[in-house]
């Protein structure tokens, strides 16, 4: 049995939505106390593995390369205070009318992302995304979408979830020239349910997300990597 000199114990999780959505087989490690060690021949079963790890556990990053993992991108996890003062804000809810709308800003803009060549098509970070929106459109995950219009031309949308009684995520953020004003209107929105802390994640490569978020005031929280096989 193919073991590397770093040792790695984790469980291997079907990622069930994913794989037909994009027709893989693919799988993602979870990281646990108990998991047993993992090794090669467990993860040729899929075609595709990804794992997520804090970018400081440099030891579990080398044991994953020696697996056969490589780096595909980094991410930031940033989060801010939403405060009491009231957010000024400009944005409507998207309604069904908008998704077709949503859906081809979203196919254009995020075209680089993890779900990129050559670990996926050519077209299915773009599609990925469209369905995001979508969703959070409809309420699936994201639980709302917000817009900002210039008559029936949208400039900027972001989408929102409630995490807890405190706490909720921006799910997408995507606007020329209109982060400010998104920013705000996510922030108005925490303020409405009276959550107190907002988080957001995007791409280290990223730098005018992260420039954005962190000029809105949020902080840097963590940092991490995806790795795929």
């Amino acid at each position: 049995m193919a073991t590397c000199s770093t040792p790695v114990h984790a469980r291997i999780e079907s990622l069930n939505w994913e794989n037909q959505f994009f027709a893989v087989n693919s799988g993602i490690l979870r990281f646990e106390d108990d998991a047993p060690l993992l090794t090669a021949q467990q993860l040729d079963l899929y075609s595709r593995v990804q794992a997520k790890i804090p970018s400081q556990q440099t030891a579990l990053l080398d044991g994953l390369q020696q697996l056969g993992f490589k780096l595909v991108e980094g991410e930031v996890d940033l989060a801010l205070t939403v405060g009491t003062q009231r957010a000024a804000s400009s944005a409507q809810l998207a309604a069904n009318a908008d998704i077709p709308a949503l859906r081809n800003l979203a196919t254009k803009i995020f075209t680089q992302s993890r779900f990129r060549t050559p670990w996926y098509q050519p077209a299915d970070s773009g599609r990925f995304y469209a369905q995001w929106i979508e969703n959070a459109v409809l309420g699936t995950f994201d639980h709302e979408c917000l817009l900002l219009k210039n008559g029936e031309e949208i400039k900027g949308f972001v989408s929102m979830r409630q995490l807890n009684d405190a706490e909720a995520r921006i799910g997408l953020l995507a606007g020329r020239g209109v982060g400010s004003q998104l920013m705000d209107a996510a922030r108005s929105w925490c303020q409405q349910r009276s959550l107190e802390t907002l988080r957001v994640a995007t791409q280290i490569s990223n730098t005018a997300a992260l420039q954005r978020y962190i000029q809105s005031g949020a902080n840097i929280q963590s940092t991490a990597f995806w790795l795929y096989r």
